[in-house]
């Protein structure tokens, strides 16, 4: 067992200093790219198959044919968290798909004509930093709305996942000269709330869990799963155009993300949510998210040692 985590590009298993993509890759000179992103929980990759078909529905979109199957993606990513679990001391891993329009040398971006080329594919890991998510468990979130708008999905789909987000890091760095710590997100071009550059999010209000609608977002796996259990525990849930207004006259407010599960957010855009700290129905959820994966998340991101 080599003592260097290892990563996937294009058909081989390699080390992760020597997986790297060529300066004409199109993924880097038009940033034609797509990905996702998968956490194990107890070493296991958590609803891997519905990562991987939604990463192959962002690939057709984008128009990009991945090299292999979707079980041979799965099994690709079996393999590689198996390769690094123990040189990571087995901690909880994150695994990164990332599928490019394949290596232009003439440079040409857009206008490189009708050759075909050959995407390139990478799979790669890192151990989750839950340290850096714990203050959301103990204090709560503060979102911050950027002057920087969400992509219009007359421009570009927001159900698929992509990197086109230079419009994303400008609004972090927006949201970050409000407060350091803050979690930018984004409204559309008419004043709706939309995501999260890393999470999608919701609202809790008189009973009822809310989400922005479908078409401008991208349907994260978290939601799905706070969907599924809020039906379990008889919570309705309804998707509907959410102002700034309804942000702070809600009774909670929540973050869905890979990652940590589900985070509270306490303020936003400075203004306190509820009594301004996690609420009780988030903390319900997430204990019963716990129970679903055999780890209590509270404590695993509460717990986590810094390094």
């Amino acid at each position: 067992m080599s003592d260097q985590p290892t990563a996937y590009l294009n058909g081989e298993f390699v080390h992760a200093d020597d997986c790297k993509l060529p300066m004409f890759d199109l993924g880097i000179v038009i940033g034609a790219a797509v990905t996702d992103l998968v956490r194990t929980f107890n070493g296991k990759p958590y609803r891997l198959e519905d990562h991987v078909r939604r990463f192959y529905r962002s690939c057709k979109y984008a128009c990009i044919e991945p090299p292999a199957s979707l079980e041979e993606s799965m099994k690709i990513t079996e393999e590689l968290v198996e390769r690094n679990l123990p040189v990571y001391e087995n901690r909880e891993l994150a695994v990164v798909y990332y599928m490019t329009a394949g290596v232009n040398a003439t440079y040409a971006g857009a206008a490189a004509g009708a050759d075909r080329l050959t995407p390139t594919y990478v799979q790669h890991t890192f151990p989750l930093p839950f340290h850096a998510w714990s203050h959301f468990f103990t204090e709560g979130a503060h979102c911050v709305t950027p002057p920087v708008r969400h992509v219009p999905p007359q421009v570009l789909s927001s159900k698929i996942k992509h990197r086109n987000r230079l419009h994303m890091w400008i609004g972090d760095k927006q949201a970050q000269q409000v407060d350091p710590k803050a979690v930018p997100l984004y409204m559309d071009v008419d004043g709706n709330i939309a995501e999260a550059s890393g999470s999608n999010f919701l609202i809790y209000r008189d009973g009822t869990v809310v989400s922005p609608r479908r078409p401008n977002m991208l349907w994260g796996i978290s939601v799905q799963t706070v969907t599924e259990i809020l039906a379990e525990i008889d919570v309705p849930f309804v998707e509907e155009d959410i102002q700034t207004y309804d942000v702070v006259n809600a009774d909670e407010a929540w973050l869905p993300s890979s990652p940590y599960c589900l985070a509270p957010v306490s303020k936003f855009n400075g203004t306190e949510i509820g009594g301004g700290k996690p609420g009780p129905m988030w903390r319900r959820i997430l204990d019963h998210w716990s129970g679903l994966v055999g780890k209590d998340v509270y404590k695993e991101i509460t717990e986590a040692p810094t390094p």
